[in-house]
């Protein structure tokens, strides 16, 4: 990876034009480094990424718009927008869509590890089976599905 190149991404884009369709979720990377990784994600009622784990990277969740159902340890909580969600390595987490109107949020990890690979591969990728192998191989540890309870 790059250093922080200077400039503005755009609302609705991805740097460097790219953008990732993650199980139905569109997602925009914002900033590509070492030491962070930064991308927006907009989630249509009813979607969500299962509870899973970080085990080399903090995570935080400012939520822009809509809100979002958490189960953060264990415990659900919810975010609603202009809300910093603080995630440190190795607690489990999930997000869910779980309101009637769409929702956008700013995720970013640091440092950044294998996450952009991950989401490389992810891309267009059906099978939620291959998506939580493919996962584990970038240090993103998906939980049994009775942990989204």
């Amino acid at each position: 990876m790059a250093a922080l190149e200077k400039g503005i991404t755009a609302n609705g884009t991805g740097y460097g034009g790219k953008t990732w369709n993650i199980l139905g979720q569109v997602y925009f990377p914002k900033a590509v480094t070492d030491s962070t990784f930064a991308f927006e994600t907009n989630s249509e009622p009813g979607q969500f990424v299962p509870v899973h784990i970080h085990p080399s990277q903090e995570e935080f969740i400012l939520v822009q718009e809509g809100e979002l159902d958490l189960k953060l340890d264990g415990v659900w909580v919810k975010a609603k927008a202009g809300d910093l969600v603080r995630l440190p390595r190795g607690i489990p987490h999930g997000y869910f869509n779980k309101s009637d109107k769409p929702a956008r949020a700013l995720f970013w990890v640091s440092p950044a590890q294998k996450l952009e690979a991950l989401f490389d591969k992810l891309h267009n990728l059906a099978d939620p089976a291959e998506v939580v192998r493919v996962s584990a191989e970038h240090e993103v540890n998906f939980l049994p599905p009775e942990a989204n309870e």
